[in-house]
Order: structure tokens, then C-alpha cells, then sequence
């Protein structure tokens, strides 16, 4: 099930960070997946510093925390997807040459 597209709510002039945040959400899972369920617990003061950054960007925490990981994730799906095209090219190369 796809999200609409997510609103930056509670800023009237939404940081660049704020919207590439609510883009990162787009198509994430709804609140409850049957994919994932991610609990743990931050210490007081991740807890207290992840609270302050969602407010300054307009977001909930559970959004903030969303989209950070969704970012992470992401950014390794590239690496791989890049490495693996470079190894490819290589391989098509070598086999031409051995051809």
C-alpha cells in the first residue's frame, strides 16, 4: 500500500531537509508493515536530540527516524548496484578479449 504523498506539517517554509525527508518517505511502508517492525531503545540523549531535530524539520520523530534509515539503505542499494555494473563491464571486457 502506498502513502500519499507525505505533507511537511508544522513549517510554514519547509527546510531542503525537511522536504528531502518527507520525499524519503513516499512509498515507505505505513506505520505498521508486515515487511518490519523495528523497536529499541536511545539513550536519553539521542532520544532528546532526535526529538529537536524532527521539530526543527517539522516532522515526528518516528518519520525522522524513518527516513534516516530509508537514506542509509538506499545509499548501499547504490554502492552495490554500482560496484557490481563495474565488475560486469570488466567481466564482458575480459571475456571479448578471451574470445
Amino acid at each position: 500500500m502506498r502513502r500519499p504523498h507525505t505533507v511537511v506539517s508544522n513549517c510554514p517554509h519547509p527546510t531542503a531537509a525537511a522536504v528531502k525527508c518527507s520525499r524519503l518517505l513516499d512509498g515507505a511502508a505505513p506505520l505498521y508493515s508486515e515487511a518490519m517492525k523495528v523497536a529499541f531503545d536511545l539513550p536519553p540523549a539521542q532520544a532528546e536530540k532526535l526529538k529537536q531535530e524532527a521539530s526543527r524539520l517539522g516532522l515526528s520523530p518516528d518519520d525522522l527516524a524513518r527516513a534516516a534509515l530509508a537514506d542509509l539503505l538506499a545509499g548501499y542499494d547504490d554502492d552495490f548496484r554500482a560496484a557490481a555494473d563495474r565488475v560486469l563491464e570488466k567481466n564482458r571486457e575480459l571475456y571479448r578479449r578471451l574470445a
